[in-house]
């Protein structure tokens, strides 16, 4: 692992059901091992978010899949703290930014976090409801915030698109958004998980099945493994 500063007392603030998976799985996974409180906030269930309708049927019959498998998910990471906003897949851009600021900042006033984890203004994809999440959570956490806490956002190291951005393109990961590329040397977070810590990661991600499934028929076992294992945030 590299820069492995302590993070304490952690919050996250996602979009979808396995945002939190994908972008710092291992750093709550690393946060719960080493005693601190790890707190996921998700906008949505995911209910539009299916690879396969026939075996996937978007709606209410995926919202509830995404659902169980979430919960396997932060499980396996050792997250026990977590809250839906129960917004609609799609439709954040429609909720008043009072109200889910106001709904976010309720927890952060909470939890006092030290870091809270979230998308930046790119929203790593330019998907609507990740910008809302992010822009969401940073209005919270200017409003109540404690001292001395880090804002965090997800980012990508320019040697980890050079090895992994064709793949994704491939599949649409970055849904023809130019994805945010950060050097190592700005970065505030930054590891490269291995041993337990990957593992935890790794089987959190295989329990979002819905998801993940159809990514590694295309892309392998090597793909996902090698690409999950890097996770970066930048200072806002």
């Amino acid at each position: 692992m590299t820069n492995a500063a302590p993070l304490g007392t952690v919050l996250s603030v996602w979009a979808h059901p396995d945002d939190e998976t994908y972008l710092c799985g291992g750093l709550m996974a690393e946060a719960v091992r080493n005693g601190s409180r790890v707190v996921c906030i998700t906008a949505t269930r995911g209910e539009l978010g299916s690879p396969d309708e026939e075996r996937w049927p978007p709606g209410e019959p995926l919202a509830a899949v995404r659902t169980e498998e979430m919960a396997a998910a932060l499980a396996a990471l050792g997250v026990t703290e977590h809250h839906w906003l129960d917004y609609p897949d799609g439709g954040c851009t429609d909720v008043p930014d009072d109200e889910a600021v106001e709904r976010i900042t309720a927890v952060m006033t909470e939890v006092r976090p030290d870091t809270v984890l979230t998308f930046g203004p790119d929203g790593m994809t330019g998907h609507p409801d990740h910008i809302s999440a992010g822009r969401w959570a940073t209005a919270a956490f200017a409003a109540a915030a404690p001292e001395g806490a880090r804002l965090a956002y997800a980012t990508n190291t320019p040697e980890w698109l050079a090895s992994f951005r064709a793949g994704l393109d491939a599949v649409g990961a970055f849904m023809g958004a130019e994805p945010p590329c950060t050097p190592e040397s700005d970065l505030i977070i930054h590891r490269i998980f291995e041993g337990e810590l990957l593992e935890a990661k790794l089987r959190a991600i295989r329990c979002q099945t819905s998801q993940v499934e159809p990514l590694v028929a295309v892309l392998g076992e090597d793909f996902l493994r090698d690409g999950m294992a890097e996770e970066s945030f930048r200072a806002p």
